[in-house]
């Protein structure tokens, strides 16, 4: 099984080796990795030249201007040969070696899944090993989408096949893209998936959809859209319930 994936980047000199190396360090060997750049003026395209001879020939990498990262994405999509895709951002790192001997595992020994997802937690930059937020994907479930609860995205995993019949990251989102393609995928395509009890993705703080109350209300009103344009009820109120729940997965 190949694996396919994708790490949208610009302006990532700071943090894409360590997102570069710990695709290098999986245990499993059968993936591209596909850097698909928005046409950088830092030195994020040098230092991915710099390591792509040690992926030999399973790094490919674009750069160019583009629409925003759910458009690089859906770039990366377009490209990936792999059997499976998955999203490695490029300021985020895999948390151990065996994620992709976990995801193809499981893929394998349950033909009948669509997708996967596990956990992912969160750290201040310059303190890796302080985590100072876990969201785990255990309770998810497709009724909660309305609420605004969705699976750990870094975490997903789904066959490539499904996006070929979904389709791609709607670009009319800012930042709630991602939401809105679980909610298509869900409860319009109803995928079938599994849960894997694992912490996939270390994550530094201060994402697009969280760094601050105006993207909190942006997200709040795309979830909204989101669920309306799939046909799942909800309201704002409904999807506020989630900002609730996020208090219990800080880390004191």
């Amino acid at each position: 099984m190949k694996i396919s994936i994708i790490t949208a980047t610009f302006n990532s000199g700071k943090t894409i080796v360590d997102t570069m190396v710990s695709v290098l360090r999986q245990t499993y060997t059968n993936f591209e990795y596909l850097v698909i750049d928005g046409g950088s003026s830092d030195d994020t395209i040098e230092k991915v030249k710099s390591y792509e001879p040690r992926f030999g020939d399973r790094l490919r990498w674009v750069s160019e201007k583009d629409r925003g990262i759910y458009d690089a994405m859906n770039k990366g999509i377009k490209m990936a040969t792999g059997d499976v895709v998955g999203i490695l951002n490029s300021d985020d790192y895999y948390t151990d070696i065996d994620i992709l001997q976990t995801v193809a595992d499981t893929f394998e020994s349950n033909n009948q899944i669509d997708a996967l997802y596990g956990d992912i937690h969160f750290v201040r930059d310059g303190a890796p090993d302080k985590c100072v937020r876990y969201y785990s994907s255990r309770m998810f479930s497709p009724f909660w989408l309305r609420f605004g609860f969705m699976p750990a995205h870094p975490s997903f995993y789904c066959k490539r096949e499904v996006f070929e019949k979904a389709g791609l990251y709607s670009l009319d989102y800012k930042i709630g893209a991602d939401y809105e393609m679980m909610v298509r995928l869900f409860k319009k395509y109803r995928i079938k998936s599994l849960y894997i009890n694992k912490d996939f993705v270390t994550m530094r703080t201060g994402g697009a959809s969280n760094n601050n109350v105006r993207s909190r209300i942006t997200l709040i009103n795309e979830d909204v859209k989101a669920c309306k344009e799939n046909w799942v009820y909800t309201n704002s109120l409904f999807v506020m319930i989630k900002y609730l729940y996020k208090v219990f997965e800080f880390r004191f």
